[in-house]
C-alpha cells in the first residue's frame, strides 16, 4: 500500500497516539519555539538523543504544532499486521537492498508527497558522544528541502524548533551554523560542544563525514 492510499486508520495506531499524547501532557513538556509556518516538507534534525522518551516528546510536540512527523523504518517492519500501523504512525519503508539506495528512495518519497517531515536523530544512538551522522544533510540536499532543527531541554522540559535552513552544499560550514544554533539554546551541554568541534574539524579538513 502506498502512503496516499485510502483506508481506515488502525485502532492500534489510534491507541498508540493517544497514549503518547497522554504521557506528553502528564510530563508537562512545552513547545517554546514554534515549528515554522508554511513548511510542508523538511528534514527535522533533532538532538540530543538521550533516552527512548525522546520519541514521545518529539511526537507530542509535533502533534501540538499540527505537524505529522515521519520516520524511516526497515522494510521488513512494514509487513503483515504491522504494515498499516507503521504507515499510520508516519513510517516510511526503506529497503537497503535496492540499487537506488536509501537517499534516492527518500528523494522519491519527497517528490511524491505534498507533505513530508522526516524526523532524524542525527547522533544515531543514545550512547553517542555528540558527533552527528551526515545522512540527514544528504537527504535534505538530495530532496531539495530545508532542515528544521529541534532541541529538547530535559531540565526545563521544553522543546524548540529553528527556522528552516536550506543546505548550501558546504557541509562543514552548515554544520557549524547548526551547532551554534543548538549551543545558543543549551550552551553548556557537552554533546553540543562536541558537535561544534566536529564542524570546525570538518572545515579544517581534519575530519571525514
Amino acid at each position: 500500500m502506498q502512503h496516499n492510499e485510502t483506508r481506515n486508520v488502525t485502532l492500534l495506531s489510534r491507541l498508540a497516539n493517544r497514549i503518547i499524547l497522554i504521557f506528553y501532557g502528564l510530563l508537562r513538556w512545552q513547545v517554546v519555539e514554534r515549528f515554522p509556518k508554511d513548511v510542508k516538507k523538511c528534514v527535522i534534525a533533532g538532538a540530543p538523543h538521550t533516552s527512548n522518551w525522546d520519541f514521545v516528546f518529539f511526537v507530542g510536540a509535533t502533534k501540538d504544532e499540527k505537524v505529522q512527523p515521519n520516520f524511516m523504518g526497515k522494510h521488513t517492519l512494514f509487513k503483515g499486521m504491522m504494515r498499516n500501523f507503521m504507515l499510520d504512525m508516519g513510517g516510511i519503508s526503506v529497503d537497503r537492498r535496492q540499487a537506488a539506495g536509501m537517499i534516492q528512495q527518500l528523494k522519491d518519497e519527497y517528490a511524491s508527497r505534498d507533505e513530508l517531515n522526516l524526523v532524524i536523530a542525527c547522533e544515531g544512538t543514545r550512547n553517542s558522544d555528540g558527533k552527528w551522522k551526515s545522512g540527514f544533510y544528504n537527504i535534505a540536499q538530495a530532496a531539495g528541502v530545508p532542515i528544521v532543527l529541534a532541541y529538547a531541554d530535559n531540565d526545563k522540559r521544553t522543546i524548540g524548533f529553528s527556522p528552516p535552513m536550506m543546505p548550501s552544499g558546504n557541509y562543514g560550514e552548515d554544520l557549524l551554523k547548526i551547532a551554534q544554533w543548538f549551543r545558543s539554546k543549551i550552551p553548556d551541554l557537552d554533546r553540543y560542544k562536541v558537535l561544534e568541534q566536529q564542524a570546525k574539524d570538518i572545515i579544517a579538513g581534519k575530519n571525514e563525514f
